[in-house]
């Protein structure tokens, strides 16, 4: 293939959304080590491949199930529009399908930003992961025995096994706790695992009382103007999903869209979160994030190898068998909204509403090498 016709290539692909979405990356060609025309492939699929039924949110998420945890919706809803996307190596838009600038709702990856935010408080030495919560916020949802050993790792890693209600919903309304059987009923924090909604909005009450501001205040000021994001993307919570700090009446977001709510934030802005955490938290020559921070986000769950805090890790390929091993990602829907993370590659894919998606990480990871080691 000739120069210019690969250069014409090149431009069809990106469809006039090539950017540098890091700040001062080293100037190392994106391109080299890409097969070209299989990666345009991957994302002229990718784009054809929506999730049905997403354009009326309100009957969407209790088609998902055949439980009661989607029922009695709180928080607010977006309609979705369509598969969209970017992949991004070595800090540059390659690809993208759809409208990568289109706010959608992130579902069950804002989790992952969730741990971001936590890693703030972690840096600033507010959180001691394996300190007990009861210690650092005083909340009655912490009150009991059991309650009084869970740590600030077990509710990021899931396995915090707390029983309650909050915010109207109990924990064994959400059907996710024992569809995997890894859930140790009465057992004691950390000796069972369990996805679980009503305890991650539970991680989200008890950091905002830390941190004694809203999470999307903290997320704005300190990592998404930072990174260059855009203004579009919003956290919501529940209609009464609100602490009292200090006199004022604080918003808690939801940690997830099982009720309505959450992140809800475009390809594009989740693709720069990525990028972030593809250099362990810094952007450009800042860092926002500590790297002992990543080291531990990363770390393997002692009940659930292929969890970390509040991160989906395919070591074992056994998140997406036909990905590499080298892949992190954060994941919502199903992963009809993937944030997927490969250092082995220098690569992010950001991908929104779409269906197959094992099929696009495997397309796209077989069409870059990785880089090769220095």
């Amino acid at each position: 293939m000739s120069v210019r016709s690969l250069d014409a290539l090149r431009a069809g692909l990106m469809e006039n959304v090539e950017q540098c979405l890091e700040e001062g990356r080293d100037g190392a060609d994106p391109w080299a080590g890409v097969d070209t025309v299989r990666l345009a492939h991957a994302a002229k699929e990718q784009a054809e491949r929506t999730v049905p039924g997403i354009r009326n949110m309100e009957s969407y998420p209790a088609a998902q199930v055949s439980d009661v945890s989607h029922r009695d919706v709180l928080g607010p809803l977006l309609d979705g529009h369509g598969a969209s996307g970017v992949v991004v190596r070595r800090g540059v838009v390659l690809a993208s399908w759809g409208d990568p600038e289109r706010t959608e709702m992130a579902f069950s990856a804002t989790k992952s930003v969730l741990s971001l935010v936590a890693g703030l408080a972690f840096d600033d030495g507010l959180l001691r992961l394996d300190e007990p919560v009861c210690r650092s916020v005083d909340l009655p949802q912490f009150d009991d025995a059991h309650a009084r050993k869970i740590t600030w790792r077990h509710l990021l890693d899931q396995s915090s096994q707390w029983e309650g209600e909050l915010w109207s919903k109990p924990t064994w309304a959400d059907a996710q706790s024992t569809r995997e059987g890894t859930e140790s009923a009465g057992g004691p924090p950390g000796a069972g695992w369990a996805y679980n909604d009503v305890r991650v909005n539970l991680t989200a009450l008890a950091l905002t009382v830390l941190l004694r501001r809203s999470l999307p205040d903290v997320l704005r000021e300190r990592i998404m103007e930072p990174i260059g994001a855009s203004s579009d993307w919003s956290w919501h919570g529940y209609a009464d999903s609100a602490v009292e700090i200090d006199g004022r009446r604080i918003a808690v977001v939801a940690g997830g869209a099982h009720w309505g709510g959450g992140l809800w934030i475009s390809a594009l802005d989740l693709a720069r979160i990525g990028q972030l955490c593809l250099r362990n938290g810094r952007w450009g020559g800042r860092r926002l994030l500590s790297a002992r921070w990543f080291e531990e986000m990363w770390r393997p769950c002692p009940v659930k190898p292929n969890y970390g805090l509040s991160w989906w890790l395919n070591d074992h390929r056994t998140v997406w068998s036909q990905a590499p091993s080298t892949g992190r990602c954060a994941r919502g829907n199903g992963g009809g909204h993937l944030l997927w993370v490969d250092p082995a590659r220098d690569l992010v894919v950001s991908s929104r509403w779409g269906a197959g998606v094992e099929s696009l990480l495997a397309e796209v990871s077989a069409a870059i090498e990785p880089i090769p080691p220095v």
